[in-house]
């Protein structure tokens, strides 16, 4: 199977509500697509997600990577020969790991079709189905309790509330949340790097003290401040997940070296694709780390992959995969199956999409 063209175009879809995190405000998925084409008539499909606040990249520098840096370094290449060309396409462009993402993912949609396999079977087969976690966009109390609510309503059990934006209001976020959605729902709090090493310390320890009983706090402090990272992990009982802190593997080396976190959170989008998060996974399992799965604003398309990849691996027990049930419709037919908080893998070869 010879890759004869890829080809790029746009993925679009309205968001439910908007996104909002300490970083940033979204109100439209606009992603781009990749199709990588072959001699055989198959096509891969891969997404990536334009964040600049956290990977760097638009749009437009995702495609004219893709286009003339990465595509020139594969063209012709047998899907066989997939290590090589995943040396390639890690050669053929420094960073840009959203683009390596959406071209990796496209490979393995190829690989896995080529052997008529569905992707996650290929890669491991642990698990066919998932449960995700839905995002609480930080916003003020009042709101935030009611789109609690509403999730619990709709079926979900695991809440992943943003907060950072308001560091003195965020204790007040978290605890009217539990007060409102009772002990039985699942809290997960994510900072988006909003704190500082003491503020997070203080906010921690003041939703221990209230009994908040959340099950984790993601990336409190700036990604590059992993002394501050440390300090966090060792003085507050609470799991420490790290996100933006953790792009490749030698970043997890060194995470785990130093105690930094308690757990790892990997996207694709930061990784550059399956090739990579799979060796984070492993670095992570060989160190008695548990890791989770989780996504930028994506569509299917790209969590579909990501989904695949988390239902391989043991060692995946944490899934934040919900970014097609944020969107007001589903750009793609195929793939797993997305029905409220249960993800269910799908028999049919490759990721799941017929092109």
């Amino acid at each position: 199977m010879k890759i004869t063209d890829i080809t790029v175009g746009v993925v679009e879809a309205p968001l439910i509500t908007p996104f909002k995190t300490a970083l940033r405000t979204v109100e439209k998925i606009q992603n781009v697509a990749i199709y990588i084409h072959t001699d055989v008539g198959k096509v891969g499909v891969g997404e990536a997600a334009p964040t600049a606040v956290i990977t760097g990249e638009t749009n437009a520098s995702i495609s004219f990577a893709i286009t003339e840096y990465i595509k020139p370094a594969i063209m012709g290449m047998e899907i066989e020969d997939f290590a090589q060309i995943m040396e390639r396409i890690d050669k053929s462009i420094y960073k840009n790991t959203s683009a390596k993402a959406a071209v990796d993912m496209a490979l393995y949609d190829l690989l896995a079709k080529r052997y008529e396999a569905p992707l996650y079977k290929l890669l491991g087969g642990y698990r066919n189905e998932l449960i995700t976690d839905i995002t609480i966009s930080v916003n003020d109390v009042d709101e935030m309790v009611k789109d609690s609510l509403a999730a619990v309503a709709r079926g979900f059990t695991i809440l992943k509330v943003k907060v950072g934006k308001d560091p003195l209001g965020d204790v007040e976020r978290v605890t009217a949340i539990r007060d409102a959605v009772g002990p039985n729902v699942t809290l997960r709090v994510d900072a988006n790097q909003g704190w500082t090493p003491k503020q997070a310390v203080r906010i921690i320890g003041a939703l221990e003290d209230a009994n908040t009983n959340i099950e984790l706090v993601e990336q409190p402090v700036h990604y590059s401040d992993i002394e501050g990272m440390r300090y966090v992990t060792a003085n507050t009982l609470t799991s420490i997940l790290a996100d933006e802190s953790v792009f490749s593997p030698k970043e997890a080396i060194t995470l785990i070296e130093k105690r930094a976190a308690d757990l790892i959170n990997i996207k694709l989008m930061k990784t550059g694709g399956i090739y990579q998060a799979l060796k984070i996974v492993h670095i992570a399992e060989a160190n008695g780390i548990e890791c989770m799965v989780g996504c930028m604003l994506e569509t299917k398309i790209s969590v579909s992959a990501a989904a695949h990849f988390a239902a391989s691996q043991k060692n995946i027990t944490m899934m934040d995969l919900d970014g097609p049930l944020l969107c007001m419709n589903d750009p793609m037919t195929g793939g797993p199956t997305f029905d409220g908080q249960v993800i269910t893998m799908s028999s049919e070869p490759g990721i799941g999409f017929s092109l």
